[in-house]
């Protein structure tokens, strides 16, 4: 497998397509110039092509494995990892006086996009840790910040998210995990957390734990939960790793991909802790954490999809079957139509990356709404996006992608876990339909507005795909009315295809920018969108206003198969 950073065309996008510039002439970013933008893509997508991506395939066939009690990597990736960790790539958007570069989210999530798309399994190490920056940098005491954020931004340090146990997924307000006060100040947590990414490792000389828990007499649900830290080993008084803390790593699991990250089993066993933030506060600062983590994750699904893609045209270019077979209509079908989707989710992500900016940089509460409205989508339809593309690409390889020698079939078990990880596809939606319309629609209206004005703007210059996505954001207009005027039970049951209707709709309307900014490439590509991608709307939402009727009047039987009951 063979990888290059797609740096141009991310660099097109923050250009041309999504409002970096007015990013970049804020005061806090003003650092952020177009020319300090392209040379840190350029530098960030060097140690992608050259360093990262080489160690993905080894990381897929000899996986992280759990030895005499510590986890050790997979070849070349404590290498790969102090390669990001020594370029400052861990810290891009940190705060400077913790040692961090202070650069803009998008920034950021452009470079966790080429690093996913060289090596997902070692990219997830960084984003855990930059989740937990960010959680720290909002809501931690000035004596945690001062000891963990300088360590975790160096990279010298690790970080991880404990939510999920046995009993407790999605229903987080289940978790049963316990924190009794020491008397000292500190805590003594016990409990077993699952599914956590990176919890273990050799690659850093610490690895820091979130984890979510309940103090005596604390209210039922998620109104009751607090947060804490639990190092691994306990910083001593000169802030270095000292004794050992009362935790363990019980097992990894076998997974279907990303083989290289160490997705282990955790138990802590009375381990001390410190409070993050305030008592039965804990999710507030969690979902600090997790709201960076699920745009991170859209982005991975761009990269693993760029990936994907770069080996299918590589492979169609060179198998000939009555000539090279990226001749063939349906060849091209597939290709044409992975390319334009990995353009409007990349251009998603970053724009949501970008309101995130803004929001920052001015405080103003419409570039709040607008992040918190398209992080739902950026994060469910980059995963989607890279789901498909990935399996197309194995599609284009024919048999060949269908073993492993190839390397296509990698990119799709690896990738398939980003639309369930940080809240699943699912979720994402509801919230979409939920949380995100409960201000009568206005954060969403505002958007469709945009989308309509660009619209009218291009008319003169591109007549059909302008037409084609006015009339693709009027039915989605009158979509998101009709789902207004129903209960969340009805809007849940049409919330995926809402949402992903809403995605291609963006889509079209960063495509129409970059078909009025740039050249002959990005027409075509529009047009592939506008043609094979947008048409695809009309049945998302019909299904999004079915109802539930349909749902509803099934049995539990027949959908076990039981057609007889």
């Amino acid at each position: 497998m063979s990888y290059k950073a797609p740096v141009a065309q991310i660099d097109f996008i923050l250009n041309h397509v999504v409002p970096f510039r007015d990013v970049a002439a804020t005061d806090r970013f003003a650092e952020a110039t177009p020319e300090t933008a392209t040379a840190i893509l350029d530098e960030a997508g060097k140690l992608c092509t050259n360093v990262l991506a080489p160690l993905n395939r080894a990381g897929d066939e000899t996986p992280a494995r759990l030895e005499n009690g510590v986890v050790r990597s997979s070849p070349g990736f404590a290498d790969g990892f102090r390669a990001i960790a020594e370029g400052g790539w861990v810290g891009v958007s940190a705060d400077p006086e913790f040692g961090g570069m202070g650069l803009p989210q998008a920034l950021n999530m452009a470079v966790a996009e080429m690093m996913s798309g060289a090596n997902l399994a070692l990219q997830l190490n960084p984003l855990l840790t930059q989740g937990q920056i960010e959680a720290l940098e909002h809501h931690a005491s000035d004596e945690i910040k001062a000891l963990y954020l300088p360590r975790l931004i160096s990279g010298d340090w690790s970080g991880t998210m404990n939510l999920t146990e046995p009993g407790a997924g999605s229903d987080v307000g289940a978790l049963v995990t316990k924190a009794e006060p020491a008397g000292d100040g500190t805590y003594r947590v016990t409990g077993q957390k699952i599914y956590i990414t990176w919890g273990d490792s050799d690659v850093t000389a610490n690895v820091c734990h979130l984890v979510l828990a309940r103090l005596p007499g604390a209210p039922k649900g998620t109104r009751g939960i607090s947060l804490f830290m639990v190092p691994k080993f306990i910083p001593d008084d000169a802030g270095e790793p000292g004794v050992a803390n009362s935790l363990k790593v019980v097992s990894l699991e076998h997974k279907l991909g990303i083989h290289g990250s160490p997705t282990c089993v955790m138990s802590f066993e009375g381990a001390t802790g410190w409070l993050v933030g305030a008592e039965n506060k804990g999710m507030a600062a969690m979902f600090t954490m997790m709201n960076c983590a699920r745009l991170g994750v859209g982005m991975q699904g761009v990269g693993v999809a760029e990936a994907a893609l770069q080996q299918a045209v590589a492979y169609a270019h060179d198998r000939n079957q009555m000539g090279p077979i990226i001749q063939h209509p349906d060849v091209r079908r597939m290709l044409g139509t992975a390319r334009a989707e990995i353009f409007a989710a990349r251009a998603i992500g970053l724009a949501c990356a970008t309101a995130i900016d803004m929001e920052r940089a001015s405080g103003d509460a419409d570039h709040a709404a607008r992040a918190a409205f398209l992080t739902p989508i950026a994060k469910a339809y980059g995963t989607d996006v890279g789901i498909r593309v990935a399996d197309l690409g194995v599609q284009v390889h024919g048999g060949m992608g269908y073993v492993e020698e190839t390397g296509a079939a990698q990119y799709l078990r690896d990738v398939r876990i980003t639309s369930i990880y940080e809240g699943t596809n699912g979720i994402q939606a509801m919230d979409l339909v939920g949380r995100k319309l409960s201000d009568g629609g206005e954060a969403a209206m505002r958007l469709l507005d945009e989308v309509l004005d660009g619209a009218k703007s291009a008319q003169s210059a591109h007549p059909q795909l302008a037409n084609d996505l006015w009339q693709a954001a009027e039915t989605l207009r009158e979509a998101t009315q009709s789902l207004l005027e129903r209960d969340l039970t009805e809007r849940f049951a049409g919330a995926v295809p809402y949402l992903t209707a809403f995605a291609r709709v963006l889509g079209g309307h960063y495509h129409l920018r970059a078909a009025m900014a740039g050249g002959a490439a990005q027409q075509a590509l529009a047009r592939v969108f506008m043609a094979r991608v947008l048409p695809h709307n009309a049945g998302a939402l019909a299904e999004a206003l079915a109802g539930l009727d349909d749902l509803t009047g099934i049995s539990d039987a027949a959908l076990a198969g039981d057609f007889a009951a």
